[in-house]
Parts: C-alpha cells; structure tokens; sequence
C-alpha cells in the first residue's frame, strides 16, 4: 500500500474516471476526480496536490489549456497527460505546455501505476536535491559537495568559514547574536572574551561581500550579525 499521496484526475469520461479512480485508490492514493477542464484547473491552481493526470480532450478547456493555466499560475506539480494512440504532435504539445510525461489511451492500468510512481520519484529526488542548496541573492551554497558560490565564481572558505556562512545563511534575514553563533558553531565552552567572531565575520565578508553586490553581511550594532541581500 501506498501512503496518501493525493492526485487530481481530469478525466470527463466518468466510466474511466471511476474505473481509474477506484483502482488508484486501493493502491492507497487518495484521488480528486475533475470531469471538466475548467474545473481541474480551478482545482489544481487552488489546491495542494502531489501528481495532476489530465486527459487532453476535455470539455470546457482541453488539457493543453489546462496545463498552460497550471504553469502560467506557478504550480509546478508534476503533470501526467493522457494522450489518443498514435499523436505524436499531442505528446510533443502536451510537453512543450509544462507536461512532465505522458501515457497513451487506451492504457494498462499497471504502466499508469508504473508513471505515477516514477514521476513522483523524480520530483522527491528535485525537492531533496534543491534542500540542499542555499541561496541568498547571487550566493549560493551547495551542502552536498561543500562548495559555495557568488556570481556564479568558486569562492574557497575553510570549514569554520564555511559553516558560519551556513549558519547565516538557514537564519537568513534575523539578527544572529555572538551567543547564538558560539552556541551554533563553536563549542559551548567558547570563550566569550575573544574577538573570534568579529575577525571570522570579517573573514566571510572579504571573500563574499568584497568584490560582489549586493552586500550581504550586516552589523546591528550591539546586536549582532546578519545575512541579507539589502
């Protein structure tokens, strides 16, 4: 059994649509059935789903109209359109418009099963992949090969350095005190009464504010420190 992945199918013709839905949901997903363009746009660009099964001759809005509607609003869950046997220039058309993958009409319920499970692969893999990367304006830091960059040029930080900018950057925005970076970075029994932290702000901000703008490294005076494009 599935976990509660939740899917829209756009289908007007009821007796597949039912048909479909009632097998997806023994799989364990909980399917949303639309039977009409206008409506599966209206729900895909209200509501949260994981995976959107559109057909392509709908009524109302067919479902190229429907996933041009979907992009053009910024939802970019992933989309599975139903295509007639043999249109090639469907598929092309239905890709081009911000399809992610296609399935021929009529299909084997198995090969559907099979798509749905490996689009949402995908996309699990992007969110993880995209988790992994910080980014604040033009810098970006990349935490599964430990590397960062401004303007799209290596800058070259020490550990220390580099998990301080981290720690900037995943608090992006709020004023971070000495404490909060002793506490976060350094070890707890740090002590206090050196200059550490301002010599290794100081550090970040001549290898990624320097030469670069916007600046991105802040005092607040008597306050502390923050990461912000300004």
């Amino acid at each position: 059994m599935e976990t509660s992945t939740k899917l829209l199918f756009v289908e007007d013709d009821k007796r597949i649509s039912d048909a479909t839905t009632n097998g997806l949901q023994k799989h364990g997903f909980v399917v949303e059935p639309a039977y009409d363009g206008f409506v599966g746009a209206r729900l895909a660009t209200t509501y949260s789903y994981d995976l959107i099964i559109l057909d392509i001759n709908l009524p109302l809005m067919n479902g190229f109209e429907v996933c041009k509607a979907i992009r053009q609003h910024g939802v970019a869950t992933p989309i599975l359109m139903l295509t007639a046997l043999g249109e090639i220039d469907d598929r092309v058309k239905g890709l081009d418009f911000g399809a992610d993958d296609y399935l021929v009409k009529p299909f084997d319920f198995r090969e559907l099963v099979a798509r749905i499970h490996a689009l949402l692969r995908r996309t699990n893999a992007t969110h993880e992949q995209a988790s992994e990367i910080l980014r604040e304006a033009n810098l970006e830091m990349n935490l599964i090969n430990k590397t960062v960059r401004r303007d799209n040029q290596l800058i070259d930080l020490t550990a220390r350095e580099f998990e301080l900018l981290e720690f900037l950057l995943r608090n992006k925005g709020r004023v971070l005190s000495k404490m909060d970076i002793i506490e976060h970075v350094w070890e707890l029994n740090f002590d206090t009464n050196t200059n550490v932290i301002e010599v290794f702000i100081n550090y970040l901000r001549k290898k990624i504010d320097r030469n670069f703008e916007p600046k991105l490294i802040h005092t607040k005076t008597g306050l502390g420190y923050y990461l912000k494009a300004d």
